[in-house]
């Protein structure tokens, strides 16, 4: 593609598969917002089901919008789309980077500033940041993501679309934690 990017922080993005064509427009701008991965996830509330092929033919065409969109933007490296998976499986991994941040509309949840300030202070660079479908995560996912070591945060006292929370929230982690 053209220029090499500055060094950015890393961001993985894993979401809540949207319904309809939501997620072609979250993978575009999350990749025009730097993200380093997108991991699609089908969580217990999540309204859109897959089998293997499926998931299978989602998957390349949300890789080659991610493509499309690091020519807009004339990045030079891709990020992965990698194929949607169970959200249970997703936590099990150990190969997500940095803080690690699950949207959440509970009354417990820290507001996702105070946690980005406090992981720029501390010299991050990186974050995985989990969002949830429409009807929000369940109480056992939450349950589940905590044990994960993922800290509740809050966009604020909206309730958002699973879109609008992924924008805002990777904005916010790309301005606090770029260098």
């Amino acid at each position: 593609l053209l220029a090499p990017l500055p060094p950015v922080a890393e961001i993985v993005l894993a979401l809540a598969v949207p319904k309809g064509a939501h997620m072609d427009l979250v993978v575009q701008k999350a990749v025009e917002l730097g993200v380093s991965r997108v991991v699609p996830l089908l969580t217990q509330r999540t309204i859109v089901r897959l089998d293997a092929r499926e998931a299978q033919a989602k998957q390349l065409k949300w890789q080659r919008t991610a493509l499309e969109a690091c020519k807009q933007c004339g990045v030079n490296r891709v990020p992965q789309v990698e194929l949607p998976q169970p959200y249970d499986r997703f936590l099990q991994r150990g190969d997500v980077p940095g803080l690690r941040l699950q949207c959440a509309i509970l009354p417990q949840a820290r507001p996702l500033r105070e946690l980005l300030e406090a992981a720029r202070a501390d010299g991050a660079s990186a974050c995985t940041l989990l969002i949830g479908p429409e009807g929000d995560f369940s109480p056992a996912e939450y349950e589940a993501g905590a044990a994960a070591g993922y800290a509740p945060v809050s966009l604020g006292p909206i309730i958002l679309r699973v879109e609008t929370a992924v924008f805002m929230a990777v904005a916010a982690a790309r301005y606090a934690l770029d260098r």
